[in-house]
Parts: structure tokens; C-alpha cells; sequence
């Protein structure tokens, strides 16, 4: 069993929660009950991890939304999934997580796109995720 220690583990457990909702339609407890139960967490990454997949399958239409604006002639669904659910974790973080430094996100997303999607992903990334970050006190962000 992986004792998951760092919030990067944390991150890409998320994403493997995200593909999962996404895939299965499963409901989030459900996922997050299954990742759970394969993996140990020190207390800080259990929190950390259940309110980023949380928090990141809540703000899901809102993140597309602003992933959608930064398209240049290219359509949300032609993007790749783990690109999109990566993009979409990763805007999450930035505009609701204050203890994690927008350039923190930045890097984290793109190391983790690297490691899980295409070579060319992680520069598609970076541009989505650094346009957001230049972007940030002009966003209308959700309240709820």
C-alpha cells in the first residue's frame, strides 16, 4: 500500500480520481472511498487530497469554461482528457487553495502532465495555466 506523503502524490492521485469520475460516472465518494483504501495518507495529504478532487469536480464547468476562452481555434473537446482534467485540477488549486503559490501550481501541473499525458502536453499546459495566472484578480471567481 502507498503511504501517499507529499502533496504531488496527493495531485496525482486526484487525477486518477478525476479519469475515474470522468470513465465511470461513479459517484465522487465512491471514488474517493476506493482511491482511499488503496493508499495510506499522513493527515495533512488526506485533506489536502479529498478537497482538491472535491473541490476540482465542483468547480469542473467553471475551470472548462475558463480553459475554453484560452482555446485558440481549438475546441474543449478535442483537448486531451488528461490534459483537460490536469488543466482543470490545476486552475482549482490556483484561485482556491491560498496555502499553494500559483507558480507552485503551475510547475506541478506541468511535471504532471509530463509524467501522465504526451511530450507535447506539458508547453500546452504551461501556456493555459500561466494565462490563467495572468488572469487571476481579473476573474470572476464562484463564491459558493
Amino acid at each position: 500500500m502507498t503511504v501517499i506523503k507529499t502533496r504531488r502524490l496527493a495531485r496525482e492521485l486526484v487525477l486518477q480520481g478525476l479519469y475515474a469520475e470522468e470513465m465511470t460516472h461513479d459517484s465522487p465518494d465512491k471514488i474517493l472511498e476506493d482511491l482511499k483504501s488503496r493508499s495510506t495518507f499522513d493527515d495533512e495529504s488526506s485533506t489536502f487530497f479529498e478537497r482538491l478532487f472535491t473541490t476540482t469536480l465542483k468547480q469542473r464547468d467553471w475551470t472548462s469554461a475558463l480553459i475554453e476562452e484560452r482555446l485558440e481555434n481549438w475546441d474543449l473537446g478535442r483537448v486531451a482528457l488528461i490534459d483537460r482534467l490536469v488543466l482543470q485540477m490545476m486552475i482549482t488549486e490556483m484561485v482556491f487553495f491560498d496555502d499553494v503559490p500559483p507558480k507552485v501550481s503551475i510547475a506541478e501541473g506541468v511535471e504532471i502532465v509530463r509524467k501522465f499525458s504526451t511530450d507535447e502536453s506539458s508547453g500546452f499546459v504551461n501556456g493555459i495555466l500561466d494565462s490563467v495566472f495572468h488572469s487571476l484578480e481579473e476573474l470572476s471567481v464562484p463564491t459558493d
